[in-house]
């Protein structure tokens, strides 16, 4: 797999590569190594230059976040999100048999990992403190492109689908809300 092809079809022809990942062969290791470690860095590197090396200026001064602080919040926001990838692939696992789908965890993974894409890759606005929370609109279109990839890797039912991904989606937010809530909080006591 061609990563930077991969990218540019989930970001740009979305549906066609859905089906070009259905029906491709993957494991849970090949999603990681392959994809996910490599991606997952841009939020980590470059938020720790922003908010490390350049930092944000607010009525003229400049607010860095002290180098280790940095360091440790950047590892820790890397290690969970690769850890967040799983935790809602065994989310959608689990929730795929109560709506018709064919439970299957490397399916599963490949939406969580394919649909964290773009805010991966708008995560390079990080670098620049004030437009991180662009990023937010990144995040809009991984749900999009849940919604667009959960119904045919997860094979359920056209009649069940929009409940199924309404159902998943609100997961999805409720675990990324959670996890990024520990990571602000571990960041701020890696700070005292």
């Amino acid at each position: 797999m061609d990563i930077v092809a991969r990218v540019k079809n989930i970001l740009l022809a979305p549906v066609k590569e859905w089906s070009v990942i259905d029906g491709e062969s993957a494991t849970v290791s090949s999603l990681y190594t392959n994809y996910a470690v490599l991606l997952a860095l841009i939020p980590a590197v470059c938020g720790f230059i922003g908010n490390s090396l350049i930092g944000m200026t607010v009525m003229g001064m400049t607010i860095k976040t002290p180098i280790v602080a940095g360091l440790v919040m950047a590892i820790m926001s890397y290690a969970i999100g690769l850890a967040m990838l799983y935790i809602i692939a065994l989310i959608i696992n689990a929730l795929t048999p109560q709506f018709n789908g064919k439970p299957d965890l490397v399916q599963a993974l490949k939406v969580a990992v394919y649909a964290a894409t773009p805010v991966w890759i708008a995560s390079v606005l990080t670098i620049i403190p004030v437009l991180g929370t662009l990023v937010l609109l990144a995040a809009i279109y991984s749900l999009v492109l849940y919604w667009l990839g959960l119904p045919k890797l997860m094979k359920v039912p056209e009649d069940k689908k929009v409940v199924f991904c309404i159902v998943v989606l609100v997961s999805v937010i409720v675990v990324s809300v959670v996890l990024f809530g520990i990571i602000g909080a571990l960041g701020g006591a890696a700070m005292m």
